[in-house]
This record gives C-alpha cells, structure tokens and sequence, in this order.
C-alpha cells in the first residue's frame, strides 16, 4: 500500500498528473475506467486514490466507485476532481468519505498539497490504529501451575486456526486476557483486535455500533465489523447481545457480509469471532434467550478460563507482574511481596479472580510506603482471614461446637486451603506446615481429605462422609 491510482478517462490529464507524482517520488498505477480502477484495487490496495467525477464510457462514475471504495476499503482517502464542478457535487463527495474536492483544470501545487495532505492523514490513521493496537490490555500469560499451563496449551492451538472459540468462565477470571494471547500469536496479529461489550450498549443501538450506518446526511459510518476487518472480534458476556441481533450476527458468520443500518449494499467482512460468557449459554437457550443456531457457530473451540481459587499456585506470580506493569504504567514503586504476604494472599478468598487480585496490587501500592517489601498487614481483611493482631472472633459455625469438633474442623479447612494453595503439591504442603510427609497423609486420611484431578490441577475435597470426623 504505497502507490497512488489515478482513474480519469482523459489519457492526457491521468498521464501529466502521473508524470509529476513519479517525479516527486510516488509510485503511480492508471486507469481510464471503473473496470480497470477496481481491478487495480483488488490486485493491490493503493494509498491513495485520485478519481475524476465523470468517466466517459464507464460502468461506474466516480461517486460509485466511491462508494464501493469507502464500503471495502475506508482506509484509503480519495481526492476527487472534476470538469464539471459545482457545489452540490462536491459536497455529495465528502459526505461519501471523499478527502477533498478539487475542480478542473487545476492548479499543480494545489493538487501537490492536498495530495500530501492525504497522504499523511492516511499515515497518521494507519500509526494511530497501530498504536490503538499495541496500547492495549496486555496479552502476556501469567503462571506455572498445571492447571495455568493446561489452559496455555489449549489456546496455543487455536492461535493459528480461523476457528470460532468460547471462552467461558466467572467474571474477572482472563477471559479477555486469553482472548488477547490468542489475537497477539495468530496470523492476524497485525489487524485490529476489537472488543465488543454487549452488556454495555443498548440493545436499540447494538445494529448501528456492529455494522453502521448510512444517513442522507452524513453518508456512510463504518461500525465496529468494519474496524475487525482482517482482525478478531471479540464478543464480551455474548449472552447480553439482544435476540434481533442475534439472527443478524449469525449471517455475517454464514456469509461473511452484513448490510449497514439504512443502507442496501453488501459489505464484505473477513472477521474471526472470539466470544466469551459468564453463564449457562444452553440454560439461555431453554429460556428462549439465545438462539441456538448462534451458539453452534461460536461453540465451535469451547475453552473453560478456571477461576483464581483453582490455580492459587500462580497468584505470587501474577502479584509480582502486576507490581512490575504498575511501575511502568504509572510510576508506582516496584516493591517486593514478602513471604507472609504471599501465603495471606493465597489463602485469600478471591470472588473477583484476576481483575481483584490487580486492583488490591494497585491499592496497596498507591497507599502503602515508597520502598521495602509489601508485608501481610497491608493486605484488606477479607471476610475469611481475621486481623493477625487482636482476638479472634470465631464464625458461628465453629463457635458452637465442642473443642475437638471445632479443632478438627479447623485442622480440615486449614490443610485443605493449604493443599489448593500448592496446588495439590503434598510434599510442600507439609514442608509448609512443618509435618513430615507420612504424618501429613495419616491426618489427611483422619479428617477425610482427599485430593482430584479437576480441569488439570489436583484440588482437595472431603471425602464421603468423611465430615462426620473419625
């Protein structure tokens, strides 16, 4: 994309404008009518076009294939000229998505500076979509835990496929995150990754935002399929989308074009679809909520992002890179995580996963000291872990037990969130806990606890009735 096309009918004209842009260095394509100009354009989209109005013998005049130009590539700018200039066509011209209008015959500094112009805006859009791109929520992949690597290698296997993919999973668990790691490795890493919250838009407005519009006013607005063309879309909480759109969307995935709201034509789309979910998208279907045709489409590559308390082995890790993403993004210290901190956070309950583990990073480094180690006492008191200092206020259920049964309730709960800490490690659950690891075994076979295999990572359960105690 760095050549200009000139399409006018005239030979002399496109010929002389073509001379004096390949003297100031431009590369040059011509062509003297729409046939040729949309043959040059599908071999190779050029950075800029030239196009004269009125093309003599021409299936198309110059608005048409603007209009065809703005609809499949509105990346281009376009400078129209014309012998026949007035101001109902020129302005006809820009409301089309024209750069400008310049009226025959003219004069060579002039068509010099707009073209210049044009250029450079193209180039500051094209950086600036470059920079939207890469100024983004990160995509790297945090964590060692066998359930965090299980998950890496599902979505290293669909980067480089086409294949729709739905991410499942609570609220705040990554799923955008892996949706990003997918975008960032495939082949479609230099187009645009754009994030769809259907939540977030009205449903009566969801059409307008997906596929635009066009108005006798303003002409054509391109919408959200125009901006992933080439790239990913990515459908946040799809359950929210509403049903009207629902059918819509399932043709642009069947046919690969949509028509913008108020407007005729088909507009082609190369688009993946990457879709995620918080809820029971076949209990939507029993509702009536979501059709199941869609969810077909976008099942096809179903993947199950797991939540923080399932993977508690990678939380120091996560912590430690969201301190280090908070030092270059906003100059907060770069401070470490003791031990004791470490340990407080893991045993944490964590019903925000990911996203609220980062916002109590952030907050305890905006508050807390500009150096040394971040140390329990900083951490926010969550509602199962009491303060270290002071008395102990028991829960109810533990305050109304006997001594023994209220130790050995203690004794289960405490080894459970120890062994799910390490994520079913069991010989560091005992180096931890300071038991030899045959005793360990003898006190978790007392208290019933026993540990499974659960989406890749050994959790810790209590077995039968193994609550009774023995």
């Amino acid at each position: 994309m760095g050549d200009i096309l000139i399409v006018d009918d005239e030979r002399d004209i496109r010929e002389l404008i073509g001379d004096i842009l390949k003297d100031e260095g431009y590369g040059v394509r011509l062509a003297a009518n729409s046939d040729e100009c949309m043959n040059a354009i599908n071999a190779e989209p050029p950075a800029l076009i030239i196009l004269d109005i009125w093309l003599k013998d021409s299936r198309m005049d110059g608005i048409d294939i603007l209009k065809t130009v703005k609809r499949d590539n509105p990346g281009i700018p376009i400078v129209i000229i014309s012998g026949h200039g007035n101001i109902e066509i020129a302005v006809a011209a820009i409301k089309q998505g024209a750069y400008d209008f310049i009226e025959k015959p003219f004069n060579i500094d002039q068509l010099m500076v707009v073209i210049r112009r044009a250029m450079e805006a193209s180039k500051l859009r094209r950086e600036n979509a470059q920079l939207r791109r890469s100024d983004v929520t990160s995509s790297v992949m945090v964590g060692s835990s066998s359930a965090f690597r299980a998950l890496k290698a599902k979505l290293d296997k669909v980067t480089n496929s086409n294949g729709r993919v739905m991410l499942s999973g609570p609220p705040g668990c990554g799923k955008e995150m892996a949706a990003r790691y997918i975008h960032a490795n495939s082949n479609r890493a230099g187009g645009a990754f754009v994030s769809v919250n259907s939540a977030s838009i009205e449903p009566d407005r969801m059409e307008e935002v997906l596929f635009g519009r066009v108005t006798s006013d303003r002409g054509v607005e391109p919408g959200l399929l125009d901006e992933a063309h080439g790239g990913i879309l990515y459908f946040d909480e799809v359950a929210d989308m509403p049903r009207g759109t629902q059918s819509k969307i399932l043709r642009v995935l069947v046919e690969q074009q949509f028509q913008r709201v108020g407007g005729s034509d088909k507009v082609r789309v190369d688009i993946r679809v990457i879709s995620s979910t918080t809820r029971d998208l076949l209990e939507e279907i029993r509702k009536g909520n979501f059709r199941e045709e869609l969810y077909h489409r976008l099942n096809v590559v179903p993947i199950e992002v797991l939540p923080l308390a399932e993977r508690r082995e990678d939380i120091p890790e996560l912590a430690h890179h969201f301190i280090e993403q908070f030092n270059k993004s906003q100059g907060l210290p770069l401070r470490e995580l003791s031990e004791e901190a470490a340990a407080l956070l893991q045993a944490m309950s964590w019903p925000g996963n990911v996203r609220q583990l980062k916002n109590v990073i952030e907050r305890i480094l905006i508050l807390g000291p500009d150096s040394g180690p971040i140390e329990a006492s900083e951490l926010p008191v969550n509602e199962e872990i009491s303060e270290s200092e002071g008395p102990v206020v028991l829960s109810p259920a533990l305050a109304t037990l006997p001594l023994r049964e209220a130790r050995e309730m203690f004794e289960r709960e405490y080894l459970m969130t120890q062994i799910n800490r390490f994520g079913g490690n069991i010989s560091r659950t005992a180096s931890f806990v300071g038991m030899e690891r045959s005793a360990l075994h003898r006190k978790l076979k007392s208290l019933g606890i026993s540990t499974a295999s659960k989406a890749g990572v050994r959790v810790a359960q209590v077995a039968g009735d193994a609550s009774r105690g023995p």
